[in-house]
């Protein structure tokens, strides 16, 4: 019984030191890989993806998102292309779960642009006081070609909350 109500005491602590993380005026910096054959698109090649994001909670929970990234796209006739975007996130109180919204603009080699909007949902998993591991499943629309360039996907990040 005594080991039941201490492990309950430490997920308790654990609980309210991530909601602390969330809180109005901090500062975030992560960065993720994507792809690695964990997204689906219509092209069906291999990808992989890498981008880099800063952050600011303007809101206890509410963030505001700056992202840039390079995507490889396999053997795609549009080739590798980079990304910049803002976005958004909502940690829902006291669990690390996060819902977010983006809009990225899209640049593929030979010329070829895209605006992209999408949606995410994750977890924070805090390893230490300010640093966590960010499992999320995404989707991105393409507005220029839906059934090729829409992506549905699984990606790992890591953040630092300052």
């Amino acid at each position: 019984m005594k080991k039941i109500l201490l492990l309950l005491f430490v997920f308790s602590l654990s609980v309210v030191s991530a909601s602390a993380q969330f809180e109005e005026g901090k500062k975030y910096v992560g960065a993720s890989l994507s792809g690695l054959d964990m997204n689906y698109s219509g092209n069906g090649k291999f990808s992989l993806g890498v981008e880099g994001k800063a952050g600011y909670f303007f809101s206890d929970n509410l963030m505001l998102l700056g992202e840039a990234g390079y995507d490889h796209q396999g053997n795609r006739d549009n080739g590798d292309a980079v990304h910049v975007g803002v976005g958004a996130r909502y940690y829902i109180t006291q669990n690390g779960i996060f819902l977010g919204a983006n809009c990225k603009l899209m640049h593929f080699d030979h010329n070829y642009n895209d605006f992209m909007p999408g949606v995410e949902v994750g977890y924070a998993f805090f390893i230490n006081h300010s640093v966590t591991i960010e499992p999320s499943l995404y989707y991105q629309q393409s507005f220029k070609n839906h059934s090729d360039f829409s992506t549905i996907g699984f990606k790992v990040g890591f953040g630092i909350y300052l």
